[in-house]
């Protein structure tokens, strides 16, 4: 029945300065703006995708911190961390620390990259590995992993 996540919603302190981040930063596609409710939709990747809400206020002024994934490809990834650094972003691994060294979280296989939006909602961009899954090894560096399926990054 369930196939995947289609639809994401935080809550904003500041429409104007959450949608120019999601707009100008990362560059997600407008879809619509709902001016009575303060709030923005954008698709995710491809037109019909994935979608992402952000809503100011809602249902109180309070905001609470949330988490959420964008996916991309190995390759892309990759490149992740010079792409949030252009755009005045600190990314950081799963630890928390500086984002030299990610990790792979080996039951799913995939590896991932974190950072912050202005919120401090935690947001990851993360790619599935196409390897076979070894959650005896829980955590692991991307550079271990690559070494035990005879690869480097």
């Amino acid at each position: 029945m369930i196939e995947g996540l289609f639809e994401t919603h935080i809550n904003v302190s500041n429409l104007e300065r959450s949608a120019q981040f999601y707009e100008n930063v990362l560059g997600l596609e407008l879809i619509f703006e709902d001016v009575n409710r303060r709030s923005k939709f954008y698709w995710i990747g491809e037109r019909g995708n994935a979608m992402l809400g952000i809503r100011e206020h809602y249902p109180t002024p309070l905001v609470q911190r949330q988490h959420f994934a964008f996916k991309t490809s190995v390759e892309k990834l990759k490149f992740a961390k010079t792409y949030l650094e252009k755009r005045g972003i600190t990314p950081t691994n799963f630890f928390g620390e500086e984002a030299s060294t990610l990790y792979v979280f080996c039951a799913m296989p995939a590896v991932s990259i974190y950072f912050q939006d202005p919120d401090h909602h935690s947001v990851e961009i993360l790619a599935m590995l196409h390897d076979t899954p070894k959650p005896e090894l829980g955590i692991i560096k991307w550079e271990e992993w690559e070494k035990i399926h005879g690869r480097s990054l």
